[in-house]
């Protein structure tokens, strides 16, 4: 590949801070380059608040060195279009290359080779050493060595301390290419690759079988080539392309990496999802990145990109919350309430797993963020057997429960109240009547009402009521909503907040309210605070078509994005969380919605583009509507739409294209349709058949 690549991060040195190394994630394994642990999906220890993400010693945390006193060259690299670390040795006469990647579709497989070539006429044998840090025992597993099978060492374990008291302690399995301490190039030989791999997994049956076919592969010289298909198949599928400055088309392409890697692969349904953390996989031991657990980063932030991409990922997500729904039951019980409140942060059972109790008792929006992204995939999928069939509306129904329980009638203003949270902005606690928080429970009893009469049963008259005559406050003097009842303008604010009204949410109000909200919060909005909030600020603008103030507040973001591979830090002064999905998540949306205009609705996709000015072309391959895949090539003058595939089962809908002017463009298979750019929809066409 060329320097100039934007999708591969190259360095000649590697970061002083361990932290910002890149990582390499399968849906089920996880682990930072040249570290000694690794994780396993859902594998926690740990009770409640200590849960975390069980620490498993990694046989792949090793580093290659050139024996001798002198320094060889060395350069290492992460490539997004492959999945793949390298680093690289060059010494006189030959180069070692060690490359690291979580095979994709293997997702229970991670492999390491390396590679030394003869680059002269020598004869002489070429040694490289093997440093590893390898010690097979754990602080959170009780393991203990099995029987070696087909040539790998086997140990496995338990968790030592269950999430809630007599739950289940997972197990893990993991078999390993024994490590060398070097490795040594024949005389009479110009190039050698070793293979060395460790499979992980919850069963000796999956560790034994995932082995065995890496093993097979090897034999077939097509490992790293397998993997490598598989992965770029999945960058084909959610490809995302700019004309614009290098620096943000290499900031996309790390996002696309860090997040597509922690999704399933396309032909996994029988591999139990088990969310997204706002460090990932690869993070999360006891004290880093939140402990590994899930909170609504995941719903709110990561989950609309996904879901426009690669909607059965989408849905492995929500199946994650449905799994959980009888934890977030007995939160919402044990709180005195009714239905289901999902945890602040979440881990394997959907109990809270919080280590600070303020968080799990009053940041309640949660609960609606979750249910909103059921809502997101419901409007752009109709899948509705994931609701009559698969648990879905046994969670809708139960949110739509625990908001009505959690109302209190205000006799006064003649509104149901929310009363004692804290809304996003956690620099405010134990206040009443968060904006967000509120106009959050009129949108999930909304959609419950909703989803209720498609599936043709009956909708309580008070989710109605409810959704009508609740509280969101307004200033109808200044025409800005307060963030809660007694907010004063001026008070500083940790994030994005009351900005969240207009997009996600999709609050009805005017374009003068919108920018009044805009106006009032950023300027006291903490410039620390963490890296999705200016995402938030960009979109308001877009919509206004206020492009220069928008692209100054996605340029802030560019500070949460370190060197040199695209690692994100949650805040700007290198604190919180990294390797920080939730912000790449934010950054995501601003190019999928914000420079689009995508809107899901309930009857169509809305979209309006809108381009700073050093950005002169988007184009995405793979949005997914429906049943369409889309491909929406968007410049200043032109939108280009094609319908590239329809599925078959259920059948697609068919599309068409209407602009706000009136006139429509039906969208057939492999039919490229362009008009100028301007707003409208893509919808359902009412007047003809596939």
């Amino acid at each position: 590949m060329a320097d100039g690549d934007p999708g591969v991060f190259t360095a000649t040195a590697l970061p002083e801070d361990p932290r910002l190394l890149p990582t390499v994630t399968s849906a089920f394994l996880g682990t930072r380059v040249f570290r000694d642990i690794l994780h396993a999906a859902g594998v926690y220890s740990g009770a409640a608040g200590d849960t975390h993400r069980a620490d498993v010693p990694s046989p792949l945390g090793l580093r290659m060195a050139a024996p001798g006193a002198h320094s060889p060259a060395e350069s290492f690299a992460l490539n997004t279009w492959t999945g793949t670390f390298s680093h690289t040795i060059q010494s006189p006469g030959y180069t070692a290359t060690h490359q690291l990647y979580a095979h994709h579709s293997l997702v229970h497989l991670m492999a390491s080779s390396i590679t030394i070539r003869r680059l002269d006429g020598s004869t002489h044998p070429i040694t490289v050493q093997l440093r590893s840090l390898f010690v097979p025992q754990s602080q959170d597993l009780d393991l203990r060595p099995g029987p070696d099978f087909q040539g790998a060492h086997y140990i496995y374990g338990q968790t030592l301390v269950a999430e809630v008291e007599g739950g289940p302690r997972p197990t893990v399995h993991m078999l390993w290419t024994p490590i060398p301490q070097s490795l040594t190039l024949g005389g009479e030989e110009r190039e050698r690759c070793w293979e060395l791999l460790t499979a992980v997994a919850g069963s000796e049956e999956e560790a034994k079988r995932s082995y065995s076919a890496g093993l097979s592969l090897v034999a077939a010289g097509s490992l790293h080539r397998s993997h490598v298909r598989a992965w770029a198949a999945l960058r084909r599928g959610c490809s995302v392309e700019l004309d614009g400055p290098l620096a943000l088309r290499q900031a996309l392409h790390g996002c696309l990496y860090y997040l597509l890697s922690a999704i399933p692969p396309r032909d996994s349904p029988g591999v139990l999802f088990h969310g997204i953390s706002p460090g990932g996989l690869s993070n999360g031991t006891r004290g880093e990145d939140y402990w590994g657990h899930v909170f609504w980063d995941q719903d709110t932030w990561m989950f609309p990109n996904i879901l426009l991409l690669y909607p059965e990922a989408a849905r492995a997500i929500l199946q994650y919350r449905i799994r959980t729904l009888e934890g977030a039951r007995r939160n919402a019980r044990e709180q005195g309430y009714e239905g289901a409140k999902f945890p602040w942060e979440s881990a394997a059972t959907g109990r809270e797993v919080c280590p600070e109790e303020i968080y799990g008792a009053q940041e309640i929006h949660v609960t609606g963020d979750v249910l909103m992204a059921f809502e997101q995939y419901y409007c752009t999928t109709q899948d509705q057997k994931l609701f009559r069939e698969d648990g879905g509306w046994e969670l809708v129904e139960a949110v739509a429960q625990y908001w009505c329980s959690r109302m209190v009638w205000s006799e006064e203003e003649q509104l149901y109240h929310i009363r004692g949270v804290m809304p996003p902005d956690e620099y405010h606690s134990q206040v009443d009547n968060s904006a967000y928080t509120n106009a959050m429970a009129r949108r999930s009893l909304n959609f419950a009402t909703d989803m209720a009469r498609d599936l043709l049963l009956p909708v309580p008259e008070e989710w109605e009521d409810r959704a009508r005559k609740i509280k969101v406050p307004f200033d109808e003097e200044r025409k800005y909503h307060p963030e809660y009842d007694g907010y004063t303008p001026g008070e500083p604010v940790k994030q994005a907040d009351v900005v969240l009204l207009g997009f996600p949410l999709m609050h009805p109000m005017s374009a003068e309210v919108r920018r009044n909200d805009l106006e009032m919060y950023e300027p006291v909005t903490d410039p620390a605070g963490p890296a999705m909030t200016w995402s938030m600020f960009a979109v308001g603008w877009l919509e206004l078509k206020e492009l220069q103030r928008a692209w100054s507040q996605l340029e802030k973001c560019f500070s949460n994005i370190t060197e040199p591979f695209k690692v994100w830090v949650e805040n700007s002064d290198g604190s919180g969380a990294v390797n920080f999905l939730t912000g790449m998540g934010g950054f995501l949306q601003v190019i999928l919605f914000g420079f689009t205009g995508f809107r899901i609705t309930r009857s169509s996709l809305l979209f309006d583009p809108a381009f700073p000015d050093d950005i002169t072309k988007l184009k995405v391959s793979s949005i997914s509507y429906l049943g369409n895949k889309l491909e929406v090539t968007i410049t200043r003058e032109e939108i280009r739409m094609e319908v590239t595939e329809t599925s078959q089962d259920p059948p697609a809908s068919p599309l068409e294209a209407v602009l706000e002017s009136g006139q429509r463009f039906p969208l057939w298979e492999g039919q490229s349709v362009s008009f100028p750019t301007a707003p409208g929809c893509i919808q359902r066409s009412p007047s003809r058949t596939l």
